[in-house]
C-alpha cells in the first residue's frame, strides 16, 4: 500500500463516520461516497490527506477533508483529528414559514372548548 494512504472503509470506521468497517464498505459500494468529486466504486478506494470527502448520510450531507489516515478506532476526540469538516451550517428553520399558526386566544383562558374548535376549524377552511 502506498505511504499516508488508506482503504476508505477503514478511514470511514477510524473517523468514527460508519459505526463498523462493513457498514463503511456499504456506503463506499452504494455510491454515497466522492473523494474529490469522483464518485467511490468500491471499499478498497484509497483516501490520502488533502482529499476532500462528501459522505451522504441518511438526512445530511457531511464534507470532510482527510487530514491523516487512522490507526485505530479511539475516542471521538482523537476521530476528529483525523479531519477538517467543511460541511457547511444547516439552513435556519426561523427563516422558513410557519407551517401552521395557532388560533389567537387571550392568555389563560386554558384550552379551548369542543365549540370554540370547531368555530376555528369553520375559521381555516373558509380560508
Amino acid at each position: 500500500m502506498a505511504e499516508g494512504r488508506q482503504r476508505i472503509d477503514k478511514w470511514l470506521f477510524f473517523a468514527r463516520v460508519a459505526k463498523s468497517r462493513s457498514l463503511g464498505a456499504r456506503l463506499a459500494v452504494g455510491g454515497r461516497i466522492r473523494i474529490n468529486r469522483d464518485k467511490a466504486t468500491q471499499a478498497a478506494d484509497l483516501v490520502k490527506p488533502g482529499d476532500v470527502l462528501t459522505i451522504t448520510l441518511e438526512r445530511r450531507i457531511i464534507i470532510y477533508k482527510v487530514l491523516a489516515p487512522g490507526t485505530r478506532r479511539g475516542p471521538a476526540d482523537e476521530a476528529r483529528l483525523l479531519y477538517e469538516d467543511l460541511t457547511p451550517p444547516p439552513e435556519r428553520k426561523a427563516d422558513a414559514a410557519p407551517s401552521a399558526v395557532a388560533a389567537p386566544r387571550d392568555a389563560g383562558s386554558g384550552r379551548p372548548t369542543k365549540k370554540q374548535r370547531r368555530d376555528t376549524d369553520r375559521l381555516r377552511e373558509g380560508e
